[in-house]
C-alpha cells in the first residue's frame, strides 16, 4: 500500500468518526486530536477504525507516537511495510 492509499484510508476512518472534519484543512504537524477535535472515546474509535480498514494492530503503548497526522502516517507506513 502506498502513502496516498494510506492517507485516503486514514481520512476515510477519520470522517467516519468526525464527519465535520475537512481533511484538506488539517495541519499535518499539529496534534491530530486537537486538529480534528477528537475526545478520548473518538480517538479510540478512530484507532479501531484504522485497525479494521488497514489490519494494523496499534498497541496502546504506541498511542503517544501518533500525535500528529505526519507521525500517524509514517507509523502506519512502517507497520504496513513490515
Amino acid at each position: 500500500m502506498d502513502d496516498a492509499q494510506i492517507r485516503r484510508e486514514v481520512f476515510a476512518a477519520l470522517q467516519g468518526i468526525a464527519p465535520e472534519v475537512e481533511p484538506e484543512t488539517l495541519r499535518s504537524d499539529r496534534l491530530l486530536r486537537d486538529e480534528a477535535d477528537l475526545d478520548s472515546m473518538d480517538w479510540l474509535r478512530f484507532l479501531a477504525a484504522l485497525h479494521q480498514r488497514l489490519g494494523v494492530n496499534i498497541p496502546e503503548a504506541d498511542y503517544q507516537r501518533l500525535a500528529s497526522l505526519d507521525a500517524l502516517l509514517a507509523y502506519l507506513a512502517r507497520r504496513l511495510a513490515s
